[in-house]
């Protein structure tokens, strides 16, 4: 088995782990794996822009950030992290501007900002401009720019390698085995530090916003690993994605003055957010979305109208800010609109519906980035994680609009400080043979093994079941049905075979490994929102109609123990504002 060895090695190569290697690599030998090439991360799909309180265009500050964030969260947000980032975003907005992200112009050549749901002026005032962008392609502006930055800077890159095994012993991290999609077979990477960004999970549902790479490998590895995942009940769903795929349809659309109305015409939203309207927070505007359709006023398509059959979306209007105006500044969904729905948005409505997008859980990180193993926040020596597979816990039950850009951009510089400031008291641990053995002996299961499930059916059963018993709305029922499921899907996987027994560009083990990361974190989910008897943020649980802060204010711990879920609880960090009912 091939040995690589670098001071530094980050996993994934989307905006935090791009710039967390910028930070890292001033004073050490970094290396970056990623399974896909660095600029086709998934951070490169963000559309609408990255908060930061620059007040351009208004009288904001980083406290009425501060204040969004944290009831945004539902309370559930740890307050000083989200001071920290909030407090800074502004000055790593300018850094990425002087790094040469193209952010739109003001008039007056300033940069940019628009609108975004739950961010607001003067302690929810009225709504704020705070969203920095670039037309709809933000995300795709900064990957660039931070992949730029890292050749201009000769971060060495190991492109299409999935990480399989995470090596930690005596709670130390070594480094981690990889294999290699291009040729096939594993390395060993041996490294003094190691960095997880590696994103969201969203294919664990059918309709999501998610590249098919956003399986959650990283969450995976971890838990395998015998670490702990935090809040990983908390999903959100973004309001608006296409009828059907779920492709994003940027929040700046509503941004921008976009309307969402029933089929009835009506803006709904006047009965569920009555000051902010679409600018609510997501989890309030994709409840009230799917409670239009759960009541009948979804809107239909000409097949369902004839049959009878009730809507089950609605839509997204735009038309009256005319076809220059999205050309301008909403490029990108003026052509998704065209190109998926067949829908010219300069002149008609656009079908939308909620589209699983966002884990507001993950990897348990402290405020500098490092990986913490239980609920007295003892650290991982030597492991750190940063972006969407991480928890800090930024965004609590619920992430703001624009919170995710800034989120992986400032927590991959920051981590990547920690870094930089902790390798020169970091070693090359000895690397267990063991490690390489069990990591050798997952893949040759793989290769011999002679089932007969398909596992393109089980994976769909998965997708299929999340999307049922896990959407918007849950109750005890669904999640006891889907735990259930869960238990059968993963008694099929057992049972697979492949039929491609190739080592090069073997697309068939790649999607059964990422199928079982998916499998093996999907319960964490389950049991963590069947154990929180409350609603919370994006955690609507029907059966439990209420906010609970007397037993819930808490965050989830979930490890796997004997093939079993455990759960374990820490406190959430409460500095400046109290917990108080939303109102919008």
């Amino acid at each position: 088995m091939t040995i690589h060895q670098h001071e530094v090695l980050i996993i994934g190569a989307g905006m935090a782990g791009l710039r967390a290697a910028i930070e890292a690599n001033k004073v050490a030998d970094v290396a970056v794996l990623t399974k896909i090439f660095p600029t086709r991360s998934h951070s490169g799909a963000a559309q609408g822009g990255m908060a930061g309180a620059l007040g351009n265009l208004d009288d904001d500050n980083w406290e009425f950030h501060m204040f969004d964030t944290v009831k945004g969260s539902d309370y559930l947000g740890d307050q000083d992290a989200i001071e920290i980032m909030c407090r800074e975003a502004p000055e790593l907005v300018y850094e990425l501007e002087h790094m040469g992200t193209p952010f739109s112009r003001t008039p007056e050549g300033k940069i940019a900002q628009r609108r975004f749901g739950g961010h607001t002026l003067n302690f929810g005032e009225k709504p704020a401009l705070r969203a920095n962008y670039s037309a709809d392609y933000t995300g795709h502006v900064v990957l660039h720019c931070l992949y730029d930055q890292c050749v201009k800077n000769s971060v060495r890159f190991y492109s299409e390698f999935l990480v399989t095994y995470l090596i930690i012993k005596d709670n130390v991290c070594r480094g981690v085995v990889a294999w290699d999609i291009r040729h096939g077979g594993l390395h060993v990477f041996h490294a003094k530090a190691v960095m997880f960004g590696t994103g969201g999970y969203g294919r664990a549902w059918r309709i999501t916003t998610n590249a098919f790479a956003n399986t959650g490998d990283g969450l995976g590895v971890a838990l395998t690993a015998g670490l702990p995942l935090e809040d990983m009940e908390f999903v959100q769903f973004h309001p608006t994605g296409l009828y059907k795929s779920g492709i994003l349809m940027t929040e700046g659309a509503r941004g921008e003055g976009g309307y969402l109305k029933n089929k009835d015409e009506e803006r709904f939203m006047k009965r569920y957010a009555p000051n902010l309207m679409e600018l609510g927070p997501r989890d309030l505007v994709s409840r009230s979305i799917q409670t239009e359709i759960i009541e009948g006023r979804g809107a239909q398509t000409p097949e369902q109208k004839s049959k009878g059959i009730p809507g089950d979306f609605v839509w997204l209007d735009v038309t009256h800010l005319g076809e220059a105006k999205l050309r301008e500044v909403l490029p990108q969904i003026f052509d998704l609109s065209k190109n998926f729905v067949g829908v010219d948005p300069a002149k008609a409505p656009v079908p939308i519906q909620p589209t699983a997008h966002y884990s507001m859980g993950g990897i348990p990180v402290n405020a500098a980035g490092r990986v913490v193993c239980d609920a007295k926040n003892t650290e991982v020596r030597g492991l750190y994680a940063a972006g969407e597979c991480a928890c800090m816990s930024i965004h609590g039950a619920n992430r703001l609009g624009c919170n995710s850009t800034l989120d992986a951009t400032f927590h991959g510089r920051q981590t990547g400080r920690t870094i930089a400031r902790d390798i020169g008291n970091l070693t090359y641990e000895d690397l267990p043979p063991e490690a390489a053995q069990e990591a050798q002996a997952q893949i040759d299961w793989y290769y011999k093994a002679t089932g007969k499930e398909n596992l393109y059916d089980i994976r769909g059963d998965l997708q299929d079941t999340m999307q049922k018993n896990l959407g918007i709305f849950r109750e005890a029922k669904g999640l006891e049905a889907q735990l259930q499921i869960l238990g059968e899907l993963k008694k099929r996987f057992s049972n697979i075979s492949l039929k491609d027994k190739s080592q090069e560009f073997n697309t068939e083990l790649q999607e059964a490994i990422e199928l079982g990361n998916l499998l093996s974190f999907a319960e964490t989910i389950v049991v963590g929102a069947l154990a929180r008897q409350e609603c919370r943020g994006a955690h609507w649980r029907t059966d439990h109609p209420a906010r609970d802060d007397a037993k819930w204010l808490k965050h989830t711990l979930a490890y796997r123990e004997e093939g079993k879920i455990r759960l374990d609880y820490k406190p959430v960090v409460i500095t400046r504002f109290q917990p108080k009912e939303r109102k919008y």
